[in-house]
């Protein structure tokens, strides 16, 4: 079948460079709302003094470090921060007092965090080598103990002592690291990045503390053993029990990746690796795993935009952990399989088959087991994992990947982006909200209730104005996402005005795909309406279809609902968009859509795709 993609009007951009260089991160974590048993321990931060230990990865002369108060509720006051090369990995405090370098913040040692904020100190001259510990010392003003943003996982011992100092003996010890999130490096052109989004695996629950033995660590150490692969850095976005679409802790894989992947600076690669806690409390092991493709199909097309080359991890087999089940296997299946054989992808890293049993495919073998939870791995495994990955993906050139694929099995539908549907004169109260579980980052909220009688003003009504070919019985479904029930209804009519027709108790856990309608319909134009009636329902997409069973993930690619007719052969203007929806001059390699406007108004769109 022919797919389509939305034309959108801006795409997200990498976090710009804050100063003149080339910056890559060298170091990173992905920061959470620390849970109420990791937050820090007396003394506290508020007017006292921690150090931390990060391992790097690229060396380099000039360094600069961002902070995070992203999920904090109140302000931190930050009075001093020092970095200095440490004498260990994390096993003592203890620093090369002679490296010892003071940060500055727009010229002043002091900033003061608001709620949400981050802060990124000036670049200064600090010499670290490859893999080298450096010593991260903050000196806090005013700041919450229990509403702090960090990471928990941090494999690391960090030092907290009362007071302003810099004498850390006899400090209180605790394996969390707080406040701070990446540390970048000026680095020449040609070095980049590899940002790795995942979960516990990859943050190295089993590896040894204060050892940094994680997989992505081994990684590191074999890229900077590697003449050519010398200069890739490596950012660890991994966070323990984090969930692709929902649940789990901190914020979900779809919702971090614009923040922990296209966020850091000098990212050229990516390394997608979640899903097994998604697949662990699936209802359904195959939908989840089509959700979390259409997730990573979603990342790798905005990648692929910007340059970057995006590998798939395989789904480390769990069998003997109570994630299994013979559902949550096929959704495992279903993941792999597509990750070795799509083409949208850049290359595949093989965890899977680097650590199962070759006598029970399904399972982990027994010497990579960590405590014998059958789901996480040893240092040993994590050894084994880390060297699996062909470095030579890190140094391919030519075109990326292609940007989409034929969806499988759905059969033929029109797929329609709900905030299509609002326009300067119809749908206005309908609020656009930015979300990336949503198709195309965007859905539609409801905020006004219309409960007793039905809407006639166009401001709370949505038009869907669809051709069919044949006379059939055709279906309505909509991507909707209604967490109770005073917030799960709208008005719905076909080809009439609204009257006292509405669909009720479509209430969901997160974006579920729900039927609106069904009905027979005559070859020719339709339209379908739509009313909001109740505040705080919300909509994503649209598929029309004479297809009975659900859609899965995010659906097909959308298409502009005014094309419906075949090209003239007096066509005014061709002009071409990518996959993502970024206008082009020309088609580049890959997918692009191809959009001809005739003399006569009539508008005609078609995916094409161009090799060079």
């Amino acid at each position: 079948m022919k797919k389509f993609a939305l034309i959108i009007a801006s795409l997200l951009t990498a976090g710009a460079a804050l100063a003149d260089g080339h910056w890559v991160g060298t170091w990173g974590t992905a920061p959470q709302l620390v849970e109420s048993h990791n937050n820090p321990p007396s003394p506290g931060l508020g007017n006292n003094s921690l150090r931390q230990i990060v391992q790097v990865s690229i060396g380099g002369d000039k360094v600069r470090l961002k902070l995070t108060n992203e999920f904090s509720t109140g302000s931190t006051e930050i009075n001093a921060v020092e970095l200095a090369i440490a004498k260990t990995s994390g096993s003592s405090s203890e620093i090369d007092e002679a490296s010892a370098v003071s940060l500055t913040f727009n010229g002043k040692p002091n900033v003061k965090m608001p709620a949400k904020g981050t802060a990124i100190s000036d670049a200064v001259n600090f010499k670290i080598g490859p893999r080298e510990n450096v010593a991260i010392t903050i000196h806090y003003g005013s700041a919450s103990s229990t509403s702090v943003s960090g990471h928990p996982g941090s494999r690391t011992t960090s030092y907290l002592k009362a007071g302003n100092t810099n004498d850390f003996s006899n400090a209180t010890k605790t394996d969390h690291w707080y406040t701070i999130q990446t540390l970048e490096v000026e680095a020449p052109e040609e070095a980049g990045a590899v940002a790795i989004l995942g979960n516990s695996i990859t943050d190295g629950r089993g590896s040894t503390t204060n050892q940094q033995n994680r997989w992505a660590d081994v990684l590191s150490h074999r890229l900077l053993a590697n003449e050519p692969t010398s200069k890739v850095g490596v950012l660890n976005m991994g966070i323990g029990g984090n969930c692709v679409l929902a649940g789990g802790l901190g914020p979900t894989g779809a919702s971090r990746y614009l923040r922990d992947l296209f966020g850091q600076e000098g990212v050229k690669w990516i390394i997608l690796f979640e899903a097994v806690n998604d697949l662990g409390s699936a209802q359904n092991g195959v939908q989840t795993a089509k959700r979390i493709i259409d997730v990573y199909k979603q990342i790798i097309r905005q990648a692929h935009q910007k340059g970057i080359r995006v590998f798939g991890g395989t789904i480390t087999p769990f069998k003997g952990n109570n994630y299994y089940s013979v559902d949550h296997e096929k959704g495992r299946s279903t993941i792999n399989k597509w990750i070795r054989t799509t083409k949208m992808l850049d290359g595949v890293i093989d965890f899977d088959k680097a650590v199962r049993n070759p006598q029970d495919t399904i399972a982990m073998q027994s010497q990579f087991l960590f405590e014998n939870d059958w789901l996480h791995l040893n240092a040993k495994g994590y050894e084994t994992m880390g060297s699996c990955i062909d470095l030579s993906l890190f140094t391919k050139t030519g075109p990326l990947a292609d940007d989409d694929e034929e969806e499988e099995g759905y059969g033929e539908a029109l797929w329609i982006e709900a905030e299509q549907l609002r326009t300067n004169t119809a749908g206005t109260a309908f609020h656009v909200v930015n979300d990336e579980a949503a198709s195309d980052g965007k859905y539609l909220l409801t905020v006004s209730d219309t409960k007793t009688v039905a809407p006639a003003d166009s401001a709370y009504i949505l038009a869907a104005n669809f051709t069919t070919k044949t006379s059939d019985t055709y279906y309505v479904y909509a991507r909707v996402n209604c967490p109770g029930y005073d917030d799960d209804s709208y008005w719905l009519s076909m080809d009439k005005p609204l009257g006292s027709d509405f669909a009720n108790g479509i209430v969901t856990s997160g974006w579920e795909w729900k039927e609106l309608y069904h009905g027979h319909l005559q070859a020719g134009s339709h339209t379908f309406y739509i009313g909001g009636r109740e505040n705080g329902a919300c909509i994503d997409k649209l598929c029309i279809t004479i297809n009975p069973e659900l859609p899965t993930g995010m659906g097909g690619s959308a298409v502009v609902t005014s094309i419906s007719h075949r090209p003239s052969s007096n066509t005014s203007s061709v002009v071409y968009y990518s996959m993502s929806g970024m206008q082009q001059t020309t088609p580049y390699a890959g997918s692009s859509i191809e959009v001809r406007r005739s003399n006569d108004g009539t508008v005609h769109s078609q995916k094409i795709l161009v090799r060079r």
